[in-house]
């Protein structure tokens, strides 16, 4: 029976950790341990640890901050598990979720592994339309392990495993911020390990709850985009110029009004397609009309946030260079 060892870091978020070490006392399998580690927070989750220790195997470990990658490599150098799984703190685990995490290494063999998020029914609307934005076909959320996912699957950190050969043979995170995550899923694979996507080992993600949250995140991940093409410039793909070429577009949208009305008109017969299909495909699946709308603001700032970071990210390495 494999053991599992599940890794969270945190940095004064101890509301989040309480929810997310109260969804674990419901697994389903619990041949597991969690190890909680503190990134040098200021408002500690150390009291909210010791309230589960009769319910879960938990740990409390504390380190000076250094963020989130290596604070999972201080994870993984004290775990006890055949699998390191880890979590972002910000995440709620739907209780079967390692009893199907366990049958799919069985039947597939995977050395590392990542699954998809989703939202949870008491999620707020923003959070909905949030979640949806990051998850959408019709955003940069479609690459992020959908089953259709685009390319190849890069596992994230907020819903990812590894074994406890691959931490030994990789050594971990190499960076801490800005793409962790991506970096570290290329060269586990780069080192011949298999990797895939799980499917049905979704957790509830709860993002960010504010729309001005959301915008800071977003605009870090198209950021951090371009500093993984620093390490891998191959792995900068078409996609992933959209959210910036839709920021340009925006732009260009009222210039266009003066200068060439036609293209004006078109630009604008464009966007309303692309509005009215994020609208619908929403309120198709979330059978809320008050999501549907906000899910349009949401994916409005999805794209030129990532844009935005990508943009400003790219010109700074180019003068850098």
């Amino acid at each position: 029976m494999r053991f599992y060892s599940l890794i969270v870091p945190v940095y004064n978020r101890p509301n989040e950790v309480d929810e997310l070490l109260e969804s674990l006392t419901r697994q389903t399998y619990s041949n597991f341990e969690v190890l909680i580690v503190e990134d040098g927070s200021s408002n500690p989750c150390k009291d909210v640890v010791e309230k589960y220790k009769k319910l879960l195997s938990v740990e409390y470990l504390f380190k000076v901050n250094a963020g989130q990658g290596f604070a999972r490599n201080y994870g993984f150098e004290r775990a006890n598990g055949d699998y390191f799984i880890v979590f972002d703190s910000d995440c709620l685990i739907p209780e079967n979720y390692l009893e199907i995490v366990d049958k799919a290494i069985k039947n597939k063999g995977w050395d590392a592994f990542g699954g998809p998020d989703k939202e949870h029914p008491n999620f707020t609307l923003v959070q909905k339309a949030i979640s949806y934005s990051m998850t959408s076909p019709f955003t940069t959320g479609g690459i992020r392990g959908n089953k259709k996912h685009t390319g190849v699957f890069h596992p994230r950190s907020f819903n990812m495993g590894i074994s406890r050969q691959v931490f030994e043979k990789t050594g971990g995170y190499t960076i801490t911020r800005m793409g962790e995550d991506i970096e570290f899923s290329i060269r586990i694979m780069k080192f011949g390990f298999k990797v895939g996507l799980i499917p049905d080992a979704y957790v509830f993600h709860k993002r960010r709850t504010s729309l001005i949250q959301f915008f800071k995140q977003l605009h870090f991940f198209g950021r951090a985009r371009i500093n993984i093409g620093r390490f891998y410039p191959k792995e900068i793909k078409w996609v992933h110029t959209f959210p910036a070429l839709f920021l340009i577009g925006l732009i260009m949208l009222p210039i266009l009004f003066f200068l060439v009305p036609a293209l004006f008109k078109l630009g604008l017969i464009i966007l309303g397609a692309f509005y009215a299909l994020v609208f619908f495909h929403c309120f198709f699946e979330q059978k809320n009309l008050l999501v549907a709308f906000l899910a349009t603001i949401t994916s409005t700032i999805q794209l030129c946030a990532y844009g935005f970071g990508f943009i400003s990210e790219g010109l700074l390495k180019v003068f850098k260079n």
